[in-house]
């Protein structure tokens, strides 16, 4: 199942989204939790911002990563010096791993980008084996990250597509308080924890924040993308005065909180929405 994710250039994705979760990744690890010796299944692992910082933090035996992009695949493949580490493609909705195969399954920044989150929750819960681990995180779109929150809201005062835009980002029930521990629960995890993670968004000025829009990744790069020159002329005039505040240019920090959530699969197997998913494919 494609990702909604707009995935064109890995090193454009460094700019608009790499640079953020390599920060938030460390206060995921310590979330999730990882152990010495076991198998990890990474899910949406885009350039490997997670990937390598697992492997920088934790004694794991082997950690499969995967994501739907065969670009950010390739880029994450260049950057890999670990024999324990193997990168590949595939789709979450559809993972293409036996049941019970890891002691762990992890994703950073990916559900609020597929389309039936739930049902990738649900295969994550049934590749871990009893006892094992299902942890992810998303964005508070909606409440908690500034930075999307002054381009949406700007673009939105601007054009009424982006109303439509904004909705789609902010509104989803996945990135809303408790969104995920309702799928977590759903998919008959147990010991649900969810909780916010907080780190800063810091830009050395307002071309830091713009420029990355301009090469089209993730959402907010395709919107500018599809603009004609007036329009985007228009958004990054009104973008500068809200990056601004009245202020010089220069550096700004914002806040951006994620959710996390963390279940365990129950010991005792029973019926329940995992066992459902489909049993085959991967992805971001």
């Amino acid at each position: 199942m494609p990702s909604i994710f707009n995935a064109r250039d890995a090193d454009s994705y460094e700019q608009t989204m790499g640079r953020w979760s390599r920060r938030l990744a460390p206060l995921f690890i310590e979330h999730a939790g990882a152990a010495a010796g076991e198998r990890l299944l990474e899910v949406g692992c885009g350039t490997g911002s997670l990937t390598f910082a697992l492997a920088g933090t934790v004694a794991f035996g082997e950690l499969t990563a995967i994501d739907y992009a065969d670009v950010y695949v390739a880029a994450a493949r260049a950057k890999n010096r670990d024999p324990r580490i193997h990168i590949e493609q595939g789709d979450a909705v559809a993972l293409c791993f036996p049941d019970a195969h890891f002691d762990r399954a992890l994703s950073l920044l990916v559900l609020q980008f597929v389309p039936e989150p739930g049902v990738a929750v649900a295969q994550m819960r049934r590749v871990t084996r009893p006892g094992g681990v299902v942890a992810a995180a998303v964005w508070d779109s909606g409440g908690g990250l500034v930075p999307q929150r002054i381009f949406w809201d700007t673009a939105a005062m601007l054009d009424a597509a982006a109303v439509v835009q904004r909705g789609r980002a902010m509104s989803k029930p996945v990135v809303a308080p408790g969104g995920l521990a309702r799928l977590f629960s759903a998919a008959g995890l147990a010991d649900v924890d969810e909780r916010p993670l907080l780190i800063r968004m810091e830009h050395a000025d307002f071309a830091d924040y713009w420029e990355p829009f301009l090469n089209g990744e993730g959402p907010m790069g395709a919107y500018v993308a599809g603009l004609g020159v007036a329009d985007r002329a228009r958004l990054e005039h009104h973008l500068r005065a809200a990056y601004l505040a009245g202020a010089p240019d220069g550096p700004r920090s914002f806040a951006a909180i994620a959710w996390s959530c963390r279940g365990v699969v129950p010991s005792v197997a029973s019926a329940s929405p995992a066992r459902r998913g489909p049993a085959g494919g991967a992805r971001k």
